[in-house]
C-alpha cells in the first residue's frame, strides 16, 4: 500500500455518550469499559469501516493517552503493528513500549525545558480545588487538570501557557482537562518516525502519502503535518476554527463524524493506490 493513515482516537474514531452529539438513535456498540462501565462507543458503521481500513492500509492509533488508558480500548481493527500513545511520547510496537524511542522522548524534554516535577509544582501553586477537580502526571511525561470549565479563573489557560512557552512546554484546553506538555512529546513526531520505520522496511514505499485526523489542539502539528488531514465539526479545533490548506472539515459533529473521517480514509484508498 502507499498510504499511511495516523488518527486521533477520543472524539475523532470513538466517543463518549456526551460526545455524541444527540446521535442516540444510531446503532452503536461499546468499545471500552471502565471499572465495569461502558464508556467510549463507535457506530457499527464506523467499526465496520475500521476494521477494513485496517485490512488494507497501516492505520496508527494516535492518542494522548496513557499506554494503560489506550489497552483499555477494544479498538476494531486490532492488533496494531504501530500505537502511539502519551501524546507522541510513546511508540508501542506489537503492543509492547519501544524503550529507544522513549529514552530519546527524555532526553530531549530534559535538554529543552524544564522538568516534569518543577512544572508540576508551578502548576500546583496557581490552582484551586474551587475549580480543578484533579492534578495528574501521565507515564512520568506530562501533566494535566481536570477542571469544571465553567469555573476556570479568566486568563487562566493563556497566562499558564505564556509560562509554558518560556520554559518549553504549552498549554492546551480540552473540554474538562487542561493539558501541559512538553515541545519534544509531539504526536507529529512519533508519527514521522513510524513513517520512516515503515519506509526503512519496505512496508511503504518513499512518497507514501500520510492520511491524519484529530479534533484537538494537541493534534493540530500532525495535521499540518499529513499530506492531507480532517477535522470533526466539533472540539477544541472547532472552536478555534481551525484551518490548514490540506486540511477538510467534516459537514457532521459527533459520532456521526467519525464515519465521515474514516469514509474520506476509505476514499483516499483508491487515491492512493490507482488500479
Amino acid at each position: 500500500m502507499t498510504a499511511l493513515f495516523a488518527t486521533d482516537l477520543d472524539r475523532t474514531m470513538i466517543f463518549s455518550r456526551n460526545a455524541c452529539h444527540g446521535a442516540d438513535s444510531v446503532e452503536k456498540e461499546c468499545v471500552e469499559y471502565y471499572e465495569g462501565e461502558p464508556l467510549s462507543y463507535m457506530t457499527t458503521t464506523a467499526i465496520a469501516r475500521l476494521r477494513e481500513l485496517a485490512a488494507n492500509a497501516p492505520v496508527i492509533p494516535t492518542t494522548t493517552r496513557t499506554i494503560e488508558q489506550f489497552q483499555r480500548i477494544e479498538l476494531p481493527g486490532a492488533p496494531w503493528r504501530f500505537a502511539i500513545t502519551s501524546n507522541g511520547g510513546n511508540i508501542l510496537v506489537d503492543g509492547i513500549p519501544d524503550p529507544a524511542w522513549r529514552l530519546s522522548i527524555d532526553d530531549q524534554v530534559n535538554a529543552t525545558g524544564a522538568t516534569l516535577a518543577a512544572v508540576g509544582a508551578e502548576l500546583r501553586s496557581r490552582i484551586s480545588d474551587s475549580w480543578v477537580t484533579k492534578y495528574r502526571e501521565a507515564d512520568e511525561l506530562f501533566c494535566y487538570l481536570v477542571v469544571r470549565p465553567e469555573a476556570v479563573p479568566a486568563g487562566f489557560l493563556a497566562e499558564w501557557d505564556t509560562w509554558c512557552r518560556a520554559n518549553g512546554w504549552s498549554a492546551s484546553q480540552q473540554g474538562r482537562k487542561i493539558y501541559t506538555m512538553p515541545d519534544a512529546v509531539c504526536k507529529s513526531l512519533a508519527v514521522a518516525e513510524v513513517r520512516r520505520r515503515l519506509t526503512e522496511s519496505g512496508e511503504l514505499p518513499d512518497g507514501a502519502r500520510l492520511f491524519a485526523a484529530g479534533d484537538g489542539a494537541l493534534d493540530a502539528k500532525m495535521l499540518e503535518s499529513a499530506d492531507a488531514a480532517i477535522r470533526p465539526r466539533h472540539g477544541e479545533l472547532e472552536e478555534l476554527a481551525y484551518t490548514a490548506p490540506n486540511l477538510t472539515v467534516t459537514t457532521t459533529a459527533g459520532i456521526l463524524a467519525g464515519v465521515e473521517i474514516l469514509d474520506w480514509f476509505h476514499a483516499a484508498l483508491p487515491v492512493a493506490d490507482p488500479v
